[in-house]
């Protein structure tokens, strides 16, 4: 998930990776790039009802889950990278329609 400060510029100013991401190279090269990671580490105990401020990096556990609700993606039926990209992408449509038309 990328989030971007202001109009004008168009660099991502945070980078929200989940726990498989976690390693120094993944990290230096993101702070190479002036951009802020926010990675949990692997062994980390959840935070629950400990963090205060705007939510980050549950929003990418929140969208893997809802894009396991479509076996296509889950399984991976298609064997062409194309295929999976379109199904991807339709679920991608879907979760969005639905969450604008609760």
């Amino acid at each position: 998930i990328l989030v971007f400060s202001g109009r004008k510029r168009k660099k991502p100013k945070h980078l929200c990776l989940d726990k498989g991401y976690d390693f120094k190279d993944i990290e230096a090269l993101i702070k190479r790039r002036n951009i802020r990671p926010h990675i949990r580490k692997k062994g980390e105990k959840p935070l629950i009802g400990k963090y205060k401020g705007k939510p980050k990096r549950w929003v990418v556990e929140r969208t893997n889950s809802w894009h396991n609700r479509f076996r296509a993606i889950l399984i991976r039926w298609e064997r062409k990278a194309e295929n999976y990209l379109a199904s991807l992408y339709l679920a991608s449509s879907i979760i969005v329609f639905n969450f604008f038309n609760r």
